[in-house]
């Protein structure tokens, strides 16, 4: 599959993405755990079928120690017993954070009241930011057609 648009090739997109980057580095240095930033990439990544982002967030993930078998079950992560309870507060709030898409109302306050017990203010900020600039992302690459599958860990960052 070729991608619709070379982004490195359009001077745009290059100033544009410039500032799309600065941003992901800004979530990288929260202090939300790294481990729940890659998860919760992925999950985000998986729901909205953008290859390019599931195959960077798997990579950097792995690169970074996660388990093959915890990656291979973010997929079904409400009935997987490898996520501790803030991983999964952080999942389910991605997750509706994310099928706003599909029509849902958003994340609801019990959602919301879970995250809040595991995370502090800080990282629900960057939680929340970064749910929303995956989704960003998703959107850029998948409009695009950018293929997954090339993807070096530390590439990007």
């Amino acid at each position: 599959m070729d991608a619709r648009l070379d982004y490195f090739a359009a001077p745009i997109a290059g100033r544009a993405l410039k500032h799309v980057m600065a941003a992901g580095r800004t979530l990288q240095e929260s202090s939300l755990p790294a481990a729940t930033r890659e998860l919760v990439a992925l999950r985000v990544s998986q729901i909205n079928g953008c290859s390019a982002c599931v195959d960077m967030h798997l990579k950097e993930a792995a690169a970074a120690g996660e388990s093959a078998l915890r990656l291979g079950m973010v997929a079904v992560w409400r009935e997987a017993t490898v996520f501790t309870e803030a991983e999964r507060a952080a999942l389910a709030l991605a997750e509706q954070g994310t099928r706003i898409a599909d029509g849902a109302a958003g994340v609801d306050d019990a959602t919301w009241e879970r995250a809040a017990r595991h995370y502090d203010g800080e990282q629900l900020t960057a939680l929340v930011m970064l749910v929303s600039f995956m989704n960003m992302v998703n959107r850029l690459n998948a409009i695009t057609r950018q293929p997954g599958g090339g993807y070096q860990a530390g590439q990007f960052h």
